[in-house]
This record gives structure tokens, C-alpha cells and sequence, in this order.
């Protein structure tokens, strides 16, 4: 039993200390992939339909003012206040959970939605979440603010096959990220909860409700 719990315990410490080391290099560079791109690639080993990835990161130079306000807007609005995890949210989320006939909820930031696209895969769990805590905290130590919402625009699923907002502007506007208008930056971000099941051009009435977060925030 005891050396059990050692080697898991080794084994965490090197997991997360191998995360660390990685989210250094993200400092300065774009991942060549992430966790949850390889876990789609697995899937679509046994998906009868053929599965293209699109995966062009694209420094905030080459990107729409309009798409990280989107982004912060629908997904994190409490972004540039809390420290990686916002608790005010998950006590909501749990409270809405709870009530009868509701849907569930999710309270997850954008840091660790970062750090579940880069490590781990989409399936969820009270284990991977346990996991993903500290490597919130550990990406809040290590990246700056814009650099964890860059590499989010960057790695976030948008489709399938299709990550971040250069292959989604593509995808759907046959356009670059950087000539996105404010409505259709607000229209990707609407997709982002359920990226394979949703469509931009289906997502009007979250759009409008995405477009006046932004306006109640200043953008």
C-alpha cells in the first residue's frame, strides 16, 4: 500500500512538473498540439467519416480586436479578477446543478479550459478535475493574463477538426481571423460549449446575448 501511494504521488509530481516545463515553452511558442486534439485523432480512428484537422495559430497581431473580448464575454467575464479559478462561479454553477429539471452548468474559467485543451481530453470527471486545479494555478504563475487568453483563441475546438480562431474564421467565413467583425467574432464564441454540435450561423439568439455582455463590459 505504501509504495503504491509513493508511486502515484512520483507519478503526479512528474506529471505536473512535466506540465510546468511545457506551459514555460507556451510562454514563447504555440503547442504543435494539444491533449484534446490528439484524443479527437483517436477518435476518429473508429468515426466512419474522414477527419481533416485545421490547427493555424496566429499571434493577437494577426486577430480581430473583437474576438478576445467575445471570448471573455461568453466563456469568463470575471477573467482579469480571479486567480485562475473563480469560485463566485463554481458555487453558482453548483447551485444551478442542484435545482430541479436544470441542465448542467459549468463553472470551469478560461485558464482551465486552457489547461484541459493542452493536458487532458474533454471527458469529464471529479478526478480530472482534481488534476486540473493546480494546473490552473500553475498556468496563472507562469503565463501572463494575455498570454493564456492568446493560447485559448489559439488551441480552443471551434468544430470538428477544427482549432482556433484562424481555422474557424476559415472554416466558417472563408476569412482570416484578423478580418472578423465584432458580430461574427461573437458568433464563434457562442459555439464554444458545444463545438461539434453547434453551428454559428444557428447560434443568433446567444450571439445577441454574447454582443451585449460585451457592450455592459465596454467593448
Amino acid at each position: 500500500m505504501r509504495n503504491g501511494a509513493v508511486a502515484a504521488l512520483t507519478a503526479l509530481v512528474t506529471y505536473y512538473g512535466f506540465c510546468a516545463l511545457l506551459l514555460l515553452v507556451y510562454s514563447v511558442v504555440f503547442p504543435p498540439t494539444t491533449g484534446v486534439q490528439m484524443q479527437r485523432r483517436v477518435e476518429s480512428l473508429f468515426e466512419e467519416e474522414a477527419y481533416e484537422k485545421r490547427y493555424e495559430p496566429v499571434p493577437y497581431a494577426e486577430m480581430s480586436e473583437h474576438l478576445p473580448h467575445a471570448l471573455v464575454a461568453a466563456e469568463d467575464t470575471r477573467f482579469y479578477e480571479h486567480a485562475g479559478a473563480d469560485w463566485k462561479a463554481i458555487r453558482k454553477a453548483i447551485e444551478d446543478n442542484l435545482e430541479p429539471g436544470s441542465g448542467v452548468r459549468g463553472g470551469s474559467t478560461i485558464t482551465q479550459q486552457l489547461v484541459k485543451n493542452l493536458f487532458q481530453t474533454t471527458h469529464s470527471s471529479y478526478v480530472r478535475k482534481a488534476v486540473e486545479l493546480p494546473l490552473t494555478y500553475l498556468a496563472e504563475l507562469i503565463l501572463s493574463k494575455e498570454r493564456i487568453l492568446e493560447l485559448y483563441l489559439n488551441v480552443i475546438e471551434l468544430g470538428r477538426g477544427v482549432y482556433g480562431v484562424e481555422a474557424a474564421a476559415a472554416r466558417y467565413y472563408g476569412a482570416s481571423a484578423e478580418g472578423l467583425s465584432r458580430y461574427q467574432s461573437a458568433t464563434l464564441a457562442a459555439i464554444v460549449p458545444d463545438p461539434r454540435g453547434r453551428t454559428p450561423q444557428s447560434m443568433g439568439g446567444y450571439t445577441s446575448t454574447i454582443l451585449g455582455r460585451m457592450r455592459t463590459m465596454g467593448h
